[in-house]
């Protein structure tokens, strides 16, 4: 995977590196929105600065936005497919420490199938990759079947290029502009394997690997394109 990226100048050149373009460069839709919210911003967005600045932990209440990447590939063993994020941050905490940031936007699109759609007729690399996301995760092989696929390699994500960039803190960030907080539900079932309910604009900390403090956020921000 080419490791070279070019810089962007407004929230349309977004718009290239998306793995469909015609159909995901949308009014009403994530990638559009989450383009617009991070361009456009001097740094994070205010509503996710402000969860990071209301966080019970001091390191991550001051964070410095180093860097964003849209659409940000992370090789996953097994499988035929990278894991694409909408975008990965890397940070830099209080306590000097690095912090890798996913980002997945929403609106009203789903976190993808469910781990029963996902699993059905896996192939090895799938049966792999699963065996992975999980022990990285933390979590038992065979998750349930209503969970969607979509939040364990994201969050695996984070973990995976804080081995990388050897920074201390890895963060799952949910970036929702649905006003219903659509697929909240979801998000809430995926936590509840590691027995933690979640809040909307709220920081927590879930448990890490590779000495790494992996942390997740529900934030939303009202929709700006009409």
């Amino acid at each position: 995977m080419n490791r070279i990226y070019i810089p962007t100048s407004s929230a349309e050149d977004w718009r290239k590196f998306l793995a469909e373009p015609e159909k995901q460069w949308r009014t009403g839709y994530s990638a559009k929105e989450l383009a617009e919210a991070w361009q456009n911003a001097n740094g994070f967005p205010d509503e996710v600065q402000q969860v990071f600045s209301a966080s019970a932990h001091p390191a991550l209440s001051e964070l410095e936005m180093l860097m964003g990447i849209p659409e940000y590939q992370v090789n996953v063993p097994g499988g035929a497919r990278p894991s694409q994020n909408d975008l990965f941050v890397l940070a830099h905490a209080k306590d000097n420490q690095l912090v890798s940031i996913m980002v997945e936007g929403k609106v009203a699109e789903p976190f993808g199938e469910t781990m029963e759609t996902w699993l059905a007729n896996a192939s090895a690399g799938k049966q792999e990759r699963l065996r992975f996301l999980c022990n990285t995760l933390g979590l038992p092989n065979m998750p349930p079947p209503n969970l969607r696929y979509q939040l364990f390699h994201r969050a695996a994500s984070s973990l995976i290029e804080a081995r990388r960039f050897n920074a201390g803190y890895a963060i799952l960030l949910i970036h929702s502009f649905s006003a219903e907080h659509k697929w909240f539900e979801d998000y809430q079932n995926f936590l509840g394997l590691f027995g933690i309910s979640g809040k909307v604009n709220a920081l927590v900390e879930l448990p890490g690997a590779w000495s790494i403090q992996l942390f997740t956020a529900w934030v939303h921000s009202p929709a700006r394109i009409q």
